[in-house]
């Protein structure tokens, strides 16, 4: 008989980062020794180079991919199996920017798959935490096209069709595959995205490594990969509501929906055909299922299976939850 499935919690993959600080640890709580800093930690990743594994319970240190091809639609639902196969199609990210990440962009799925046989990378980001002042990039400020882009890249006169964003805690961007951005220095953030990890890096700000190697850039790649539109909103406006479930964003890769609670609630899902992944970005919580507790705080993240149509979330101090699935 295999195992029941149960709310899974994974262990966090560390990720040194030419532009990485220390708020993983200072502000999240979790140790990256002996890494220098860290830029990212991958929390859930289906990403081949990177798979996760199960911390806790009795599916104690299996891997993601394994769970997928044992457990298939009980682990993330018949629409989201029979679209993805063995795939797992999210990945989780907590992100310390303590300076300017590259300008970069990602492909959408139809030249990912063309070029690398991989789903492009669509994505949001939440702000965890900002200093003062902090912006990153999205998009650009007015129309633009292939040619004026090139004009302005090989002149350095790129940041005069920027948008640059002031970015605070709470603030959510949304980054379809195509949009032009980075993270600017002072920012962490948690990251939802496509399983993904293909940058076209256009700009790193002449950055060297400590062997004096700027990184490489994807100047050509980058051209046809960029959506050249201007957009009248790049901030992802949602309501501040508590004790309320809040839609933030929907898109054919995921839905994302901002849970911020002073008391506990029960989760129904019995009408969802998806996994459920829920991250902390504030507060903490105890999940209830199955006579089991499992507990979650901020700058952690875990995984209700679909087999999962109920739990129960108790709190004391209350929480704030990004709860994101494929609709």
């Amino acid at each position: 008989m295999p195992t029941e499935l149960y709310p899974l919690k994974f262990k966090t993959i560390f990720k040194d980062k030419i532009w990485g600080g220390n708020k993983i640890n200072t502000y999240l709580g979790k140790d990256f020794s002996p890494l220098p800093n860290c830029g990212e930690t991958w929390e859930i990743s289906g990403v081949p180079s990177d798979v996760s594994i199960v911390d806790g319970g009795a599916l104690e240190g299996r891997s993601l991919a394994d769970l997928l091809a044992e457990y298939k639609d009980e682990l993330v639902g018949k629409k989201v199996y029979n679209r993805f196969g063995n795939i797992f199609p999210l990945l989780v990210k907590f992100i310390d920017a303590n300076d300017w990440l590259s300008i970069q962009v990602h492909p959408d799925d139809e030249l990912a798959k063309k070029r690398h046989n991989s789903f492009g990378k669509t994505e949001m980001w939440y702000i965890i935490e900002s200093d003062p002042g902090s912006t990153l990039i999205a998009g650009f400020n007015k129309q633009t096209n292939e040619a004026e882009y090139i004009e302005k890249l090989n002149s350095g006169h790129l940041n005069d069709i920027l948008n640059v964003e002031t970015a605070n805690a709470g603030d959510v961007f949304f980054l379809p595959a195509g949009r032009v951005h980075t993270i600017g220095k002072g920012l962490l953030l948690a990251e939802i995205q496509q399983t993904s990890d293909i940058t076209y890096r256009i700009y790193d700000f002449d950055r060297v490594d400590d062997k004096g190697n700027k990184r490489e850039l994807h100047t050509e790649e980058a051209l046809a990969a960029n959506d050249y539109n201007f957009y009248p909103e790049y901030k992802t406006n949602y309501e501040h509501e508590v004790n309320l479930d809040v839609p933030v964003v929907s898109c054919p890769y995921f839905t994302t929906n901002m849970m911020e609670f002073t008391h506990g609630t029960t989760k129904d899902y019995s009408h969802l055909d998806s996994f459920v992944i829920y991250v902390c970005v504030g507060g903490e919580c105890t999940l209830l299922y199955n006579n089991q507790s499992y507990a979650l705080k901020m700058g952690e993240c875990i995984l209700l299976p679909k087999s999962i149509n109920e739990v129960d979330i108790k709190t004391e101090k209350g929480f704030k939850l990004l709860e994101s699935y494929i609709d």
